[in-house]
């Protein structure tokens, strides 16, 4: 018989369970510093209050609903073009406002004024280009009415904002 009196670090099994906690360790410590490192803007810091403002949005669609209101967004490079429709005769605005938001990526939202060329048309032009999908907001500088719509810019053809019922 022969006693083996090796020490713990010299035999192989220690260090082996060891492996998997020290792996998961290094896993987690990773992903912390990729939470920390990133800041996707997914969650707004005021969410209590845009949950409150949700009557005076939806009173703003249907006001632009009972205008008749519609709009074609054009887009060549940088410039953006765009007609406003209505059922009745409604004195449109000198300056209209065109809010192009990203679903994901907080830093991307652009705000742009855009003004009258006449006859319904409104002129602007974009602080960065546009790719993939985005959230459009189009309302009058008053607040009184607002038209919304998704548009996939990567795509040629105009969108079209309609009036939402309320």
């Amino acid at each position: 018989m022969t006693n083996d009196t090796k020490p713990w670090y010299k035999e192989p099994w220690p260090w082996i369970l060891m492996a998997g906690p020290f792996i998961v360790i290094i896993a987690c410590m990773n992903l912390l510093w990729t939470a920390i490192a990133t800041n996707d803007g997914l969650v707004s810091d005021d969410y209590y209050k845009e949950g409150l403002a949700m009557n005076q949005r939806l009173e703003r669609d249907h006001q632009a609903s009972q205008l008749g209101l519609h709009a074609d967004v054009m887009r060549a490079g940088l410039n953006v073009r765009l007609l406003i429709t209505t059922k009745e005769t409604v004195a449109l605005p000198e300056e209209i406002v065109l809010r192009l938001t990203h679903p994901t990526i907080d830093g991307k939202d652009q705000k742009v004024a855009l003004k009258s060329e006449g006859a319904g048309f409104y002129g602007g032009v974009l602080a960065e280009d546009l790719a993939g999908r985005w959230h459009v907001t189009l309302e009058d500088p008053a607040g009184q009415w607002r038209l919304q719509g998704e548009w996939q810019a990567g795509f040629d053809e105009p969108l079209r904002l309609d009036a939402k019922a309320g």
